[in-house]
């Protein structure tokens, strides 16, 4: 099943031309990542949901193995695969919670690995390159029990992109679900080319869920990151 935001690049009648089993759910509207989602869980029964971006490539083997870490650990709420660039450069697929600390900590990592920094392509391959439990998985690509999934409530609806996978595995979490990183499992994101074209909104995007991520994950820092954005000029 694939679930189509109103996409203008023919990818639906693609679809529908070379794989006439595959159900098309199409939104006449871009609804957002978490609603595109939730619509797909509610409309199918499976096992397993696998969340999915556009602008990935993910063979059959990877997705097996996503399947193969839960099927194996009753406690294991959600999968994550290891996730390379067009160019075979693993991405950051994990990391802490979000929090100021965290999020500095991933920025400042994530921007000296994509200026080819020696140091920090070193730290990435580490990082990504062994299996194990973190706090957050990429929605990029992440497979999860259904049940846990609706035990949390689905995703977040409040969220159009950006942060509403670290607030599903927050959730998936809070249920007593473990989270697992596996990088037997890879697959390649092509990242940027669903949001390139509008830059400035896909920022204020960014923002706005950022803001909304903190009121409800950190409440404390909430008004001192509407401050801050106030004071750079990006408060959406």
């Amino acid at each position: 099943m694939v679930v189509d935001n109103a996409s203008t690049d023919g990818s639906v009648e693609t679809i529908a031309r070379r794989w006439p089993d595959i159900l098309i759910l199409e939104n006449q509207a871009n609804l957002g990542f978490a609603q595109a989602v939730n619509r797909g869980i509610r409309t199918t029964s499976s096992e397993l949901v696998l969340l999915l971006n556009p602008d990935t490539l993910a063979g059959g083997k990877a997705i097996d193995a996503l399947a193969a870490g839960l099927r194996a650990d009753a406690s294991i709420a959600a999968a994550g695969p290891r996730i390379v660039d067009g160019d075979g450069r693993p991405e950051i697929s994990w990391w802490d919670h979000l929090g100021p600390l965290a999020e500095w900590r991933l920025r400042r990592l994530r921007r000296a690995h994509e200026r080819g920094t020696p140091r920090a392509g070193r730290r990435v391959d580490s990082l990504m390159g062994r299996r194990r439990e973190v706090d957050w998985l990429t929605g990029a690509c992440l497979m999860a029990r259904r049940q846990a999934v609706v035990a949390a409530g689905l995703m977040d609806q409040s969220y159009f992109l950006y942060f509403d996978d670290v607030d599903l595995c927050a959730a998936l979490r809070a249920g007593g679900g473990r989270l697992l990183f596996l990088p037997a499992a890879e697959i390649v994101h092509l990242r940027g080319r669903t949001v390139s074209r509008q830059p400035q909104a896909t920022a204020r995007r960014y923002r706005a869920s950022q803001l909304h991520f903190y009121r409800k994950h950190h409440r404390l820092w909430y008004p001192l990151l509407r401050l801050a954005l106030r004071l750079r000029g990006q408060l959406p």
